[in-house]
């Protein structure tokens, strides 16, 4: 009885070394490293901005315009993140009682 095939070899001849393709898809952005993270709004909203200007103009190849559709995406949740942070730090003033002291605002 034939044994089974073992991957790597083949009938008759020795062991080959197979080699694994790499990865279609890069592996995603850092958390942090690439300085996104340390962005201020305005810096964040003028990066997104220059970012989606180059996707609608710029000639790139496929895997360009994937790098920078998650550049964008990284830079649109620095916004996000940075407006959050703002929100959680926005007290209210209470026009009916000018004496009374600001509040943290709540939704």
């Amino acid at each position: 009885m034939p044994s089974p095939r073992t991957p790597g070899k083949r009938d008759g001849q020795g062991t080959t070394e197979s080699k694994a393709k790499p990865s279609s898809t890069p592996p995603p952005p850092e958390e942090s490293g690439d300085g996104i993270d340390d962005l201020n709004f305005r810096q964040a909203r003028a990066a997104l901005d220059l970012t989606l200007s180059e996707l609608q103009s710029s000639e790139l190849d496929v895997e360009g315009m994937a790098d920078l559709y998650r550049r964008a995406l990284r830079y649109a949740d620095r916004c996000e993140a940075v407006l959050e942070q703002v929100e959680q730090e926005v007290m209210q003033w209470n026009p009916q009682d000018p004496d009374s002291e600001p509040e943290p605002f709540t939704s």
